[in-house]
């Protein structure tokens, strides 16, 4: 046990690689697409832009935010938990909870994924 005690100061990195990994992808591929992904989201191209960047920028500054910018870190969970915001309300909560398909007919659309998003931002926000 004593072993896992020392490596609990840098178990903060599990989280950060995970929700960083989240963001920059989703952020990364979203520039390329901006057109086509405003058109099918009703939303101004600018808008989208807006979203990709605060999802670039927010995965990246979680993680290196984690090598002692904690201002970084906090930016990063203040970017993060408002898009998840966003997803849950204007997506995902019509869907119900389940976001694996396990016969509900949601398709995996439901917003456990993007709950857990969420509160890991809010972690490092706070």
């Amino acid at each position: 046990m004593n072993q896992l005690r020392a490596l609990a100061p840098y178990s903060h990195w599990f989280l950060r690689f995970a929700l960083g990994s989240v963001f920059l992808y989703h952020g990364l591929t979203k520039f390329p697409a901006l057109g086509g992904l405003a058109e099918m989201m009703g939303m101004p191209v600018f808008m989208v832009g807006i979203l990709a960047s605060a999802e670039t920028l927010g995965g990246l500054f979680v993680v290196v935010g984690g090598l002692g910018w904690d201002w970084m870190t906090r930016l990063a969970g203040l970017m993060i938990a408002p898009v998840m915001l966003g997803a849950i309300f204007m997506v995902h909560l019509q869907h119900g909870w389940n976001s694996v398909n396990m016969g509900t007919g949601n398709m995996g659309k439901g917003m456990e994924f993007q709950f857990v998003l969420l509160m890991v931002a809010l972690y490092f926000l706070f």
